[in-house]
């Protein structure tokens, strides 16, 4: 019997952090959820880094991911940026962690060849591939199109493992 793994991918960022939810049955991937957590600009970024955690932790609450995955950072021009961004990663790492549900990190490229097949492709072509992997799939804005890659980049890892999992039970039984 093939269990459903439900998967949240998530795309830190600190003004607009998107989310992405995936059912994994077998080697099927089906869409559940897209959006994307805002934080306003106009506020301290403490609060701003409380907006993020209360919208993923709300996330959490509504859709019950059994695993998460989260795109690592990558270094900006600007030390300053690439800090924010690290802190709105670390909410984003925490607030799964904090609710019991592993975390897998995946680079941007490693996430763009899960799905295209070429580690320096464009968003768009990354788009394209959620809409064909994802039928039907209405994506919320470029924050959650990432955060759905992430996911089925996720996903991919988690069918290859489970069915690592299984061929080493059935070698077992042997």
């Amino acid at each position: 019997m093939t269990r459903l793994i439900r998967i949240l991918g998530i795309d830190p960022g600190l003004q607009k952090t998107g989310w992405g939810v995936v059912d994994l049955v077998g080697s099927n991937l089906r869409h559940i959820a897209n959006g994307t957590v805002f934080s306003n600009a106009k506020i301290p970024l403490s609060d701003r880094l409380v907006e993020l955690h209360d919208g993923l932790q709300e996330v959490l609450a509504v859709w019950q991911p059994d695993k998460a995955a989260v795109e690592e950072t990558f270094v900006n021009k600007n030390p300053v940026s690439t800090l924010k961004l690290g802190q709105a990663r670390g909410i984003s790492l925490l607030v799964p962690a904090l609710a019991g549900i592993p975390v897998e990190e995946y680079s941007p490229n490693h996430i763009k060849k899960s799905l295209v097949g070429v580690g320096h492709a464009g968003k768009e072509q990354v788009a394209a591939m959620v809409h064909i992997l994802l039928p039907g799939v209405k994506i919320n804005g470029p924050d959650a199109a990432d955060a759905l890659a992430i996911a089925i980049c996720h996903a991919h890892h988690s069918s290859s493992g489970t069915n690592l999992e299984a061929a080493i039970q059935k070698a077992a039984r042997r």
